[in-house]
């Protein structure tokens, strides 16, 4: 039997741990196209998996489905490819997210390109995971997200606020038409900066490129959504320590992150290498280590099951789109796109990753905090 063969049988057999077949009829079975991919995936784990279907040496008819399996039935720890083992030294020895380094993510994932994202993300270019508790549709749960948002951090005309991370500006730009505040957003990403500020244009915002270390001066409240996950483990304390100095004592701060249900130190090779370079997804234990003693949680709500339908309604929206967009979105680009999104829901699907709005204040509010929902 030669090596090809014994590598697809070992593969058929870790498939059926997660009832995956080769060659099956439902839609989540794996329809291999290259018999390289035996080897490729038992070599390269989650990498592999990520490039051979970039590579088109593998389908399925649903691609969320196959992938949520294979998370349930854990086969990322029982296959562990070299770019892994090498992620985990790198991490152990280096930080990821300096200040030479924290630039990568704009310059490789937010400034893919506007169109990309507005046909994507629906009305609002709000790149994070909407609320769909009393929503019907995409842009009613993000609209939702943020006036809770609002609401939990007490916003009144006249307030200054800051927003680390503040994407294509749509936070802040919501946050002065609806509740009369003014306030500065900062980002890493020279598209995003530059589309917000012309779409906060005649509002009292400034939008800065800027590192959120750099940040010193006051403000009423600060929230931050979506940008956590690029902090960093190494840094986790320095910008909390951030937050902290740009707050009064009775300030408000809201952490809008993913979540993991364990502390790592590092991300799956395939998102760093294609999606997310450098990124890291906290868990509970390393947010509460890096605020303690800078701040009181008032308030923590978990509502990540809300990013499955979420990135649902991205997939449908660009989906419907690739035919209009440029075509430097290539087929190798689409099938990377999908990999990323139907592998997000498949995490969320899985509870393997949460969604976590995290309320602090510096001192305690005294009496406590009725928080909406």
């Amino acid at each position: 039997m030669g090596a090809g063969s014994l590598a697809r049988r070992r593969v058929e057999a870790l498939l059926a741990e997660a009832d995956v077949r080769i060659g099956g009829d439902r839609e989540w079975d794996l329809q291999p196209r290259d018999e390289r991919l035996w080897t490729r995936l038992l070599a390269q784990g989650s990498l592999g998996l990520g490039e051979s279907y970039m590579d088109g040496w593998w389908d399925t008819g649903s691609l969320d489905g196959l992938l949520l399996r294979l998370i349930q039935a854990r086969l990322g720890e029982k296959v562990r490819g070299l770019a892994e083992l090498r992620d985990v030294l790198v991490a152990r020895l280096s930080n990821p997210q300096t200040r030479s380094r924290s630039g990568e993510v704009g310059r490789r994932h937010y400034d893919l390109g506007n169109d990309l994202y507005a046909a994507m993300l629906g009305k609002r270019l709000v790149y994070s995971c909407g609320y769909w508790r009393d929503a019907a549709d995409l842009d009613a749960a993000q609209e939702a997200k943020l006036d809770l948002v609002c609401r939990k951090l007490r916003l009144q005309p006249g307030m200054r606020v800051l927003d680390i991370g503040c994407g294509w500006g749509e936070a802040l730009k919501f946050a002065a038409e609806r509740y009369g505040v003014s306030g500065v957003g900062v980002t890493i990403s020279a598209e995003q900066a530059a589309y917000a500020q012309r779409l906060c244009a005649g509002l009292p915002i400034e939008i800065r490129l800027q590192d959120y270390r750099d940040v010193d001066e006051r403000f009423d409240a600060v929230f931050s959504i979506g940008m956590f996950e690029h902090v960093g483990v190494r840094n986790y304390r320095a910008y909390f320590e951030v937050v902290r100095r740009c707050l009064p004592p009775h300030g408000l701060f809201l952490l809008h992150s993913i979540g993991s249900n364990v502390s790592r130190n590092r991300t799956d090779p395939w998102i760093a290498r294609y999606i997310f370079p450098n990124s890291m997804l906290p868990s509970a234990a390393q947010v509460t280590r890096a605020s303690e003693g800078l701040f009181v949680i008032e308030d923590w709500h978990n509502f990540g099951t809300d990013y499955d339908r979420t990135l649902q309604a991205w997939r449908a929206n660009v989906e419907a789109a690739w035919e209009r967009l440029d075509p430097r979105y290539d087929e190798r680009f689409r099938r990377m796109w999908r990999f990323y999104l139907a592998g997000s829901m498949a995490t969320f699907r899985a509870r393997q990753a949460q969604l976590w709005q995290v309320l602090m204040s510096p001192e305690g509010v005294p009496g406590g905090l009725a928080v909406p929902r």
